[in-house]
């Protein structure tokens, strides 16, 4: 049984203008059917980059990214993609139903279908009375909830999300957070999410994957043992949420002055005092 996703020895090196960068030198590691995992590292260490690679929009310079046993050498059928910069992934000229309905034309469905799938993503984020809107008639936080929504109404199996809260305020960014994991839970889908907030990575994750400073390796993998019920007013203050916050911490100041550990190939636990 393959896992949904493996990353395996991958690296990616830009060239050009004189100038060879190695942006991730050597990523290994697995993503189950149906778990969230978070990935958390410095910044500028090329979280980015390895996203671009699993979701075949980057050709990797070795390794391979495996969705299922089969190669991504594209974009998968069956993989959708949430960007942080929602102002740049919506068509402000096309209504809010338009945008999400947009890959559900292109996935060649008949207009009965993806009118079904449009209503039934907009219900899930809450606006479902935004239809006919258009983007620049909403807030932030409706906007990138209107990206998620497209997302989810093309059924993908496996979703990736590359710091999609960044651009928002504190208050939305939380009920941005909760109605990913209700999602999550709802749903079924496998999530990758990639964010450089680190408490949002462990109230998120079911499991964290710390990465290195750039070239880019895997320096921590962390199991997130805290209640599936999650929520911001007591899950924030528990103290296991403390102590795995203050672990992740740790791992990314000593991942940024270039301390040495020892690589991981399994789920780490941080032991309860």
């Amino acid at each position: 049984m393959h896992p949904r996703l493996a990353v395996s020895g991958l690296r990616k090196v830009y060239e050009g203008s004189g100038r060879r960068v190695e942006a991730v030198r050597d990523l290994t590691f697995t993503v189950e059917a149906g778990e969230l995992v978070c990935l958390v590292g410095p910044s500028g260490c090329g979280k980015t980059t390895l996203l671009k690679c699993m979701a075949g929009l980057l050709t990797p310079t070795s390794g391979e990214v495996l969705l299922e046993g089969r190669r991504v050498t594209g974009p998968p059928p069956d993989m959708a993609f949430v960007f942080q910069e929602y102002g740049r992934s919506l068509f402000p000229w096309m209504r809010v139903g338009e945008n999400v309905e947009l890959p559900l034309k292109q996935k060649g469905l008949p207009k009965g279908r993806r009118r079904e799938l449009v209503a039934d993503a907009l219900r899930s984020v809450g606006l479902e009375d935004a239809l006919s809107a258009y983007p620049w008639q909403l807030s932030g936080g409706m906007q990138q909830r209107v990206a998620i929504a497209r997302a989810l109404a093309y059924e993908p199996r496996v979703l990736l999300m590359d710091e999609p809260f960044a651009a928002v305020d504190a208050q939305t960014r939380a009920d941005l957070e909760d109605l990913v994991r209700g999602l999550w839970r709802e749903r079924g889908i496998t999530i990758l999410f990639v964010t450089h907030d680190i408490d949002e990575a462990v109230y998120l994750g079911e499991r964290v994957v710390v990465l290195s400073a750039s070239p880019t390796v895997v320096r921590e993998q962390l199991k997130v043992d805290l209640p599936a019920e999650r929520d911001q007013l007591h899950t924030r203050v528990a103290p296991r949420f403390a102590e795995l916050r203050t672990h992740v911490y740790e791992q990314i100041q000593a991942a940024k002055r270039g301390t040495p550990v020892d690589r991981l190939t399994k789920s780490d636990v941080v032991p309860p005092h």
